[in-house]
């Protein structure tokens, strides 16, 4: 009689550890890792002639103890519009590396947001799109309308949602790199 105890008790054991095996055979999800960008450079050329207009943020310390250093080059002129590309670095590799190509190959998992501040009448539009026809915003214009001075935020969005209505609220995702940079029209 023990033996069958036993015997039943071994038979017990086997099928819970066999009933709690987890063999999952599926891939996991690919990890997309966040990039390092220590540099977003805004560039605008005027359609109709004139200086070009250059933003740039640039963080090489990342969140070390250093401000990020931000440059505008030159002044927008008002009833100029503009052809504007951003590009995206990361200068702790050297070579740097080009991360705006990793935005244009998963250019539905990004998008580039442009929003004028107080004091700055400008008009943005994105002249490129993802597979879905969604803005990514790495190719876009701005049209400088009035004179006077304000402030142009642009941020670079990982995972929005798409589509959106334009704004960071309605987009979710997160943010990659933000900069402020304040501009003049003249």
């Amino acid at each position: 009689m023990r033996t069958y105890k036993f015997l039943f008790a071994l038979l017990l054991t086997g099928v819970f550890f066999t009933s709690c095996n987890n063999d999952d055979d599926s891939t996991p999800p690919p990890v997309n890792e966040e990039e390092v960008i220590t540099t977003m450079t805004a560039t605008f050329v005027p359609t109709t002639g004139g200086d070009t207009v250059t933003l740039q943020t640039q963080d090489l310390d990342g969140d070390g103890p250093n401000a990020p250093v931000v440059t505008v080059t030159n002044n927008f002129v008002a009833g100029t519009t503009y052809n504007g590309t951003i590009e995206f670095l990361n200068e702790t590799e050297s070579p740097a590396e080009d991360i705006t190509e990793e935005i244009e190959e998963e250019d539905e998992e990004h998008q580039i947001f442009y929003i004028p501040g107080a004091g700055l009448d400008a008009t943005i539009a994105y002249t490129d799109a993802d597979a879905d026809g969604n803005p990514v915003g790495l190719q876009f214009t701005l049209t400088a309308n009035t004179a006077g001075a304000g402030t142009l935020t642009i941020v670079l969005r990982h995972e929005p949602s798409k589509p959106n209505d334009g704004t960071l609220s309605d987009a979710g995702g997160e943010t990659d790199i933000a900069a402020t940079f304040t501009v003049t029209v003249q």
